[in-house]
């Protein structure tokens, strides 16, 4: 289940929410809740300045629009060049200036392992640099 299949008016039962619920978490830390926790604490040096509950919200859409545009564009350049350079309806959720540090947090996700190391503060923010560069 991703972000956008989430329905608040639904008549589930409590073991289909709480499956439903175990999947996307699933999908969004795989490796569990060390992997969670390392991840908080790497958002929480990213944006000081912003609730820790938005900027998670902003990367678990940012992730499930990226791997929804790796499928349909098949490369990871494409994934990050559209979601850089296209207008879409979530800038209420992903502001412009946050794309570049967005999806180089969702980039660093993907490339964690089951020891759940991310890169530091530093070199996540050098990326998205790089990452703003691309952007036309």
């Amino acid at each position: 289940m991703a972000l956008g299949d989430m329905n608040l008016f639904s008549w589930k039962s409590k073991e289909q929410r709480e499956r439903e619920q175990e999947e996307y978490n699933d999908w969004a830390f795989p490796y569990g809740a060390e992997q969670r926790a390392n991840f908080e604490k790497l958002l929480s040096e990213i944006y000081t300045k912003r609730d820790l509950k938005f900027a998670m919200m902003a990367f678990l859409t940012c992730k499930e629009l990226y791997e929804r545009n790796l499928k349909k564009l098949k490369s990871s350049e494409a994934a990050v060049n559209f979601l850089l350079n296209e207008k879409h309806g979530y800038n209420n959720i992903i502001k412009k200036h946050e794309m570049p540090k967005c999806i180089a947090l969702v980039l660093a996700d993907k490339e964690v392992d089951e020891s759940c190391v991310y890169p530091t503060a530093d070199e996540l923010l050098k990326r998205a640099a790089e990452i703003e560069i691309l952007r036309k």
